[in-house]
């Protein structure tokens, strides 16, 4: 006579096991069997049928998050990223003997029963019963892959994960009545192999495949049956039999499964004994995840095109939305990097400036008309050790780049002439520029507030022998200071920001440029890709195309593959075709004879300016020929080493300026990207040249073999002054102490 509890019925042990008895038996869905009190599961306190059915039964199945691969514009693997290490496989590609081993160790009447074990669910019943609590499951592999749909679905969520594993027996009767579903849906064989594809082996791998990788470096489809018989084992418990942290104990779980496969007649008791006498055969393969393993020094070229698949909304309308896509993975992204011209940026860079110099470079190429960025890379490498750094130099903060971006110095100056060109002045445009000069007042702005120079702040040229007049192409190749702030008073400041706006120049930190005359020296901070963007637009004749990095996606989901839009370059004119011909023209002259002689192409049309900028704390070069354009940035990341009396790649520099240390650096990576490459023209103007014998004595002093490219107290001394104490920005003109994100990197500022 079965036991009553004293309200009457039978006890709740005794009701689930006769529940569990006739749905097996009968094939129906537990139908018309009360269910004992259930508070975790909502249902009446004395339980119903009603109340059961009213359970979901449908198991929705999240696709497995799977490896992403991206791929350089030639199809070569760049990285591999991913939230789960896993590669889905079909059960075909997965070896009999692992087949085997999973369901004699876990569930050896795999074939033999229904969604539920009975003769399994009766005893652990019991055993529960007797201990007050649940310490025993006999959830069948049905069961188990159902639990582990729910972990797979609560991703990183510490809480659904939780939720998704608790021992209650609201949990277990969710889970059979979803296993009855999967059952009747996949049938024995796919269960076997979602099973096998979803659960975790240890060592961040996930599914038998790349289990099967991580311990043995081999595909899934060629493991032994020892091999097969140490897998299965890690599954119950993943850290206590790790093989490779405890071998001892890893061995004795495996000799465990290897006798269970004797005992159900997968294998022969002479097959487990002489397995079992085998080594474990260890061949690890350590976890290669994320942009830290990407190739050709990629890493941040990689973390970029993360950084832009979280912030495209052609990706999903959020960004969590669209971090669940990319955590799901399974995506093979093909990106714009030209392996060619990665590898030299990266040997460029490796070759002038050293990963333990006091100072770090980095270097950017952009495709002009297509907006393609065909390479990325810095001299500190990406990493968190010594000499390396995880910030990307060459972007934005927001693509995890530095806070501010870094001052640019004189590669502003073209901005200011373009803006003057398409304001209908001559490229023969003569200003008086003496040696030194206060900042013209007053200077109209955009707001048609004008700006004064109320702090009475005064702009040097670089050196006292450096008296114009002069005009547009002169003033150009040799950076004088005073010529830029004149054309800015004379345009006004409202054309140089039109013209910025249109070439999408911002500081690194999003912001716009600030309405302010000591801008068009380049006081404010602006990140490499920003630059050699806006520079491809004068190598495009006028033509500004926004940059990309992604050229297409394809995602598997399941057995299927799909392709996803991927976000297009956005080309606009900036300027006519006449002003950006111009512009090129006068640059030309930089590299033929001005500040950045040393940086010049022999080979082929190229035009760029140097800069350099308070203390020397920051140098460039930017520059394109007209298929190429690159910038290149060297400087302390956080603004904290001046460039005098250094040594930097080996080689001494009493001073540093934007023609002698960028200026190679960018002529190298140039020359290597474009080897072997078309060599069109540029559509130059006609610029006469001044009358030659009225400065001949002007600039006899100048150093043109060491040529200081008109900066090097040119936007160092004023990018001190900038906007402070102007009535238009800060009173110390300072940059800001934070510049660089992350920890440890001093104060920062200028001086």
């Amino acid at each position: 006579m079965p036991k009553k509890r004293s309200g009457g019925g039978l006890s709740p042990t005794q009701q689930a096991a006769k529940f569990l008895g006739v749905s097996v038996l009968a094939g129906a869905v537990l139908a018309g069997i009360a269910l004992p009190a259930v508070g975790a599961l909502g249902l009446a306190a004395k339980g119903s049928v009603e109340g059961f059915d009213a359970l979901p039964a449908n198991l929705k199945t999240p696709p497995l998050s799977q490896r992403t691969t991206i791929l350089d514009a030639e199809g070569g693997t760049i990285a591999t990223v991913y939230s789960r290490d896993r590669t889905v496989v079909d059960l075909k590609d997965i070896s009999p003997y692992m087949q085997k081993a999973i369901v004699a160790i876990e569930d050896s009447r795999f074939y033999e029963h229904g969604a539920i074990d009975l003769k399994g669910v009766l005893r652990a019943l019991n055993k529960n019963a007797r201990s007050g609590g649940v310490s025993e499951g006999a959830s069948t592999l049905t069961q188990q892959y159902v639990k582990n749909v729910f972990v797979e679905e609560a991703g990183d969520d510490a809480t659904k994960v939780a939720q998704a594993t608790q021992q209650t027996i609201g949990r277990k009767i969710q889970e059979l009545k979803l296993a009855i579903q999967v059952e009747e849906e996949l049938g024995k064989k796919k269960i076997l192999e979602n099973y096998l594809n979803i659960t975790f082996f240890g060592q961040q791998a996930y599914g038998v495949e790349a289990a099967s990788q991580r311990y043995f470096s081999k595909h899934a489809k060629d493991l032994t049956v020892q091999e097969a018989a140490l897998l299965a084992g890690i599954v119950q418990s993943p850290s206590r039999y790790d093989p490779v942290n405890d071998e001892a104990e890893a061995t004795k779980r495996r000799n465990v499964v290897l006798n269970r496969m004797a005992e159900v007649g997968d294998i022969s008791p002479a097959q487990a004994e002489k397995a079992k006498k085998a080594p474990l055969g260890l061949k690890v393969s350590k976890p290669k995840n994320g942009c830290i393993t990407a190739v050709d020094n990629a890493g941040f070229f990689c973390d970029y095109v993360r950084e832009v698949f979280l912030s495209e909304p052609v990706f999903g309308k959020t960004r969590k939305d669209r971090a669940k896509v990319w955590n799901q993975g399974g995506l093979t992204i093909r990106t714009t990097l030209d392996p060619q011209a990665q590898e030299s940026v990266q040997q460029s860079l490796k070759d002038h400036v050293y990963q333990s110099d006091s100072v770090a470079a980095a270097s950017t190429l952009v495709e002009p008309g297509t907006g393609k960025v065909l390479a990325m890379g810095q001299s500190k490498p990406y990493g968190y050790g010594k000499n390396e750094t995880e910030i990307n130099y060459s972007v934005d903060h927001s693509s995890g780049g530095s806070n501010y971006g870094f001052p640019t110095g004189s590669t502003f100056k073209p901005f200011v002439a373009a803006a003057a060109l398409e304001e209908g002045r001559p490229a023969t445009q003569e200003y008086s520029s003496p040696y030194e000069m206060p900042y013209p007042e007053p200077v109209q702005t955009c707001s048609g507030k004008p700006w004064l120079n109320t702090a009475g702040e005064k702009v040097p040229n670089e050196s006292e022998s450096e008296v114009g007049p002069y005009r547009l192409k002169k003033a150009m190749a040799l950076s004088v200071n005073t010529y830029f702030v004149q054309m800015v008073a004379d345009i006004g400041l409202c054309p140089v920001m039109k013209m910025t706006d249109a070439l999408h120049v911002v500081q690194g930190s999003g912001e716009k440029l600030p309405e302010v005359p000591a801008i068009s020296l380049g006081s404010k901070g602006v990140s490499p890709l920003t630059m050699a963007s806006a520079y491809a637009a004068f190598a495009s004749r006028g033509m500004y195309c926004t940059p990309i990095v992604i050229e297409s996606i394809t995602q598997k989901i399941g057995d299927k593959q799909q392709s996803l839009d991927v976000p297009k370059s956005t080309c606009s004119r900036a300027m006519s075709e006449k002003t950006a011909d111009t512009v090129s023209t006068l640059l030309q002259g930089v590299v033929d004879s001005g500040t950045g002689k040393a940086a010049g192409l022999t080979d082929r049309d190229n035009a760029g300016k140097t800069g350099t900028t308070d203390e020397r704390k920051n140098a460039w070069f930017v520059g394109y020929t007209p298929n190429l354009s690159g910038a290149v940035w060297v400087g302390s990341a956080s603004q904290q080493v001046q460039m005098k009396d250094i040594t930097i790649g080996g080689q001494y520099h009493d001073l540093v300026f934007g023609g002698a240390v960028p200026g190679p650096i960018w002529k190298d990576a140039m020359t290597g990207a474009l080897a072997g490459k078309d060599s069109p023209s540029f559509n130059l103007v006609d610029i006469p040249d001044e009358d030659k014998n009225k400065d001949k004595d002007k600039n006899k002093d100048r150093d043109t073999e060491k040529p200081d490219d008109g900066n090097n107290g040119d936007d160092g001394f004023i990018a001190g002054l900038t906007d402070g104490g102007n009535g238009n920005g800060g009173g110390d003109g300072g940059f800001p102490g934070n510049l660089i994100q992350g920890p440890g990197n001093g104060p920062g500022g200028r001086h």
